[in-house]
């Protein structure tokens, strides 16, 4: 078979039973690109969509992104924490931090750490390599920083960029149970690379009006991600920053539930101080203050699922 270098277009001549998958990375001998290759069909020429027929095939449905075109509610928050409770059931949890902001990266400590853009310009090093621990059992961390914000001018327009995650994070499927993928409030290279890695996109909506008009533009761009490249992506709406006391909040709170019947999740995220008393110290909630409101929701998150992923766990940690 044939495979060809998708950034230098170098053709390379492999046997055909080079490997038994359908579908590998590869790394070119020449530019050090790493790329997705693919076994031929019979003798038929393979379309692309059968092209992203055999991606999604082999696709892990642990990949989470965490979304919204909205800023502050709470997309950032909710990685740290439903990632820290995930481990709690034993989990083995990789928190990609996609965003130059690079909140994740601060709230677990992590400072000037080499990033995913550092990857890639190492395309000869495994990801491995910039996967660094936490201080937290079973949670590890691939950095954010500023230099990210060079990926959009490196890659984004150029063909197949948004698989450029995906393709990444296959090498490290067998390592981890889940990998959850916190996004910038914006579309451009990091959010469509997310969207098209991930089997389930977690939208955290606040309980407030114009929270939703965050929520309906991620809607209508996972549709369009579903025609193009990730065709099995599926999204539910996690409400967030609840306050039980107000009777607007229980309004918009029945509203969103209304609007979005059937893509909500039942875990509910109340207001809490503790919360952020939490952010200031770096910490998970559940670090914190395992009795605290958020830390006991997020749990419960964290269970939903792990039932939803035939992962069920039936007692508390």
């Amino acid at each position: 078979m044939i495979i060809v270098c998708q950034q230098c277009r170098t053709r390379f001549h492999l046997n055909d039973d080079a490997t038994p998958k359908s579908t590998f990375v590869a790394r070119c001998s020449v530019c050090g690109h790493l790329f997705s290759a693919y076994r031929p069909v019979r003798t038929q020429a393979i379309t692309f969509i059968d092209l992203e027929k055999i991606r999604q095939a082999e696709a892990d449905d642990t990949v989470m992104a965490i979304s919204n075109r909205k800023g502050g509610v709470a997309k950032t928050t909710t990685c740290l924490n439903l990632g820290a409770s995930l481990a709690l059931y034993g989990k083995k949890v990789l928190l990609v931090d996609f965003d130059a902001q690079a909140n994740l990266s601060l709230c677990l400590g992590k400072r000037e750490l080499p990033t995913f853009y550092d990857a890639q310009k190492a395309v000869n090093r495994p990801l491995d390599d910039f996967i660094v621990a936490t201080a937290y059992p079973n949670v590890w961390l691939l950095p954010s920083g500023r230099n990210m914000v060079l990926l959009n001018k490196m890659y984004f327009g150029s063909r197949d960029f948004e698989f450029l995650l995906k393709d990444r994070l296959e090498t490290l499927e067998a390592e981890f149970d889940f990998i959850l993928i916190d996004t910038p409030p914006s579309i451009e290279f990091s959010t469509l690379n997310a969207l098209t890695a991930a089997r389930q996109v977690l939208i955290p909506c606040q309980c407030d009006y114009l929270s939703t008009h965050g929520v309906d533009q991620v809607l209508r761009l996972i549709a369009l991600i579903r025609k193009k490249s990730n065709p099995l992506i599926q999204s539910r709406v996690l409400l967030t920053m609840l306050d039980r006391d107000t009777s607007v909040s229980q309004m918009i709170l029945s509203k969103i539930k209304r609007l979005y019947q059937g893509q909500t999740f039942e875990t509910l995220i109340e207001m809490d101080g503790q919360l952020k008393e939490a952010q200031i110290l770096s910490m998970p909630a559940i670090h914190y203050s395992r009795k605290s409101p958020a830390a006991k929701q997020y749990i419960q998150l964290a269970r939903e699922i792990l039932a939803a992923t035939d992962r069920a766990a039936v007692s508390a940690p």
